[in-house]
C-alpha cells in the first residue's frame, strides 16, 4: 500500500495513530510503528522529563519510524522541541498552534513536520508555513476539536481541492471501511485516535478503556468551545458542566469547575464520575479491547473486502 504518506514517513500502511494526551505512551507508539503504521507519542500529557524517557523506551521498543504529537498550547513548549532535538525524533505532528511558530526550527533539524488542522482556511496556511503534510480533522473526532463543525465527510474534499502537499484524514475513521472512504475522497492516509485508545497498548486507565464500549451514538457531545472544544462522553462531570451553561457563565467560571488535570483524572486515573473522559463518535463501532497488532490485521482484512465489493458496481 505505498503512497505519498508511506513514502514521507517510511513506513508500510498509511495508518497513523493519534497522538492522544493519556492514551498515547511509547508502549502504543511503538506497537504502531511494529505494525506498519507511524506511532506517535503524545506529548500534551507529558512533563518534558518524563516525554524524554517515553521517546528513550520507544527507540527500543521498535527500529521503525515513529513520532511525537505536541500540542503548542503549553508553556513549556520550547523546552519539549529542545528535548525533540537532542533525541534525535524524525517526525513531529504539532497542533493546537501557529505552525509558523516551530516548523521553521523543526524543518533546520531535519525534521518532518505535519500539523493538524480542521479546516481548509488552516490547511492552507499550514501548507504557507512549510509543514510537510497536513491532518484535516473533521467534528466527529475525539479530544480537541474544531470550532467549524465541520465533519470529515465534507472536509476531506474541501481541503484536498486546495491542497498541494499530503493529507491525512482524521476525525470518525476506525475501520477498514472508513479509511477506503476518505481515501476516496482524496487523503493520501488516515490517522486514528479512538480505534488506538481501545487497544491493549493504549496507557489509559482500563475503567476507561472498558467504557469505550459501552458509547453508543449520541453519548458525546463537543463542549467547552468557549476554552478549547473538547468532545467528551456525557458522564457525571459533563452533565454538571451542561447544568453549567444553563446558567450562562463566564469563562472564569468555566475554568473553575473544569480544574485542574480533570482529564488525567478520567483517562489516566479511571475516574468515570468526575473525571473527563474524551473519545470520538466513532467508539460506538468499537466492542472489544485488543492488541495493536489484532487491530491492524482487522483493519487490512475489513480494507481488502470493502475494496473487492466496489468493484462489483457498474456504474
Amino acid at each position: 500500500m505505498e503512497n505519498k504518506i508511506t513514502q514521507l514517513f517510511g513506513i508500510q500502511y498509511p495508518i497513523v495513530q493519534g497522538g492522544m494526551i493519556w492514551n498515547s505512551g511509547y508502549k502504543l507508539a511503538s506497537a504502531v510503528s511494529n505494525a506498519g503504521g507511524l506511532g506517535l507519542i503524545g506529548a500534551g500529557s507529558m512533563y518534558p522529563d518524563v516525554l524524554r524517557e517515553h521517546i528513550q523506551k520507544c527507540k527500543k521498543a521498535t527500529d521503525k519510524p515513529f513520532g511525537v504529537n505536541v500540542p503548542m498550547l503549553y508553556p513549556n513548549v520550547a523546552e519539549i522541541m529542545d528535548i525533540l532535538v537532542e533525541e534525535g525524533v524524525k517526525i513531529v505532528f504539532t497542533s493546537a498552534g501557529n505552525p509558523k511558530t516551530w516548523t521553521p526550527f523543526l524543518k533546520e533539524h531535519g525534521i518532518t513536520v505535519v500539523h493538524v488542522v480542521s479546516s481548509s482556511k488552516f490547511a492552507l496556511k499550514a501548507q504557507e508555513a512549510g509543514v510537510d503534510a497536513v491532518v484535516a480533522e473533521g467534528f466527529e473526532a475525539g479530544g480537541h476539536n474544531g470550532r467549524e463543525e465541520t465533519t470529515t465527510l465534507t472536509l476531506i474534499p474541501m481541503v484536498k481541492e486546495q491542497l498541494s502537499i499530503p493529507l491525512i484524514a482524521a476525525g470518525g475513521i476506525g475501520s477498514g471501511q472508513g479509511i477506503l472512504a476518505v481515501l476516496a475522497l482524496g487523503a493520501d492516509g488516515v490517522q486514528m485516535g479512538t480505534r488506538f485508545a481501545a487497544s491493549v497498548e493504549s496507557s489509559a486507565h482500563d475503567n476507561f478503556k472498558n467504557l469505550l464500549l459501552e458509547v453508543g451514538e449520541g453519548d458525546t457531545l463537543v463542549t467547552l468551545k468557549e476554552l478549547a472544544p473538547v468532545r467528551l462522553i456525557k458522564n457525571e462531570f459533563y452533565q454538571g458542566l451542561a447544568a453549567l451553561y444553563q446558567t450562562n457563565p463566564s469563562v472564569e467560571q468555566l475554568k473553575e469547575y473544569l480544574g485542574r488535570a480533570r482529564a488525567k483524572k478520567g483517562m489516566f486515573e479511571g475516574d468515570l464520575v468526575e473525571g473527563e473522559l474524551e473519545i470520538g463518535q466513532i467508539a460506538g463501532i468499537i466492542h472489544q479491547i485488543d492488541t495493536v497488532e489484532n487491530i491492524f490485521k482487522k483493519l487490512l482484512v475489513e480494507f481488502e473486502v470493502a475494496k473487492e465489493k466496489l468493484t462489483q458496481f457498474n456504474l
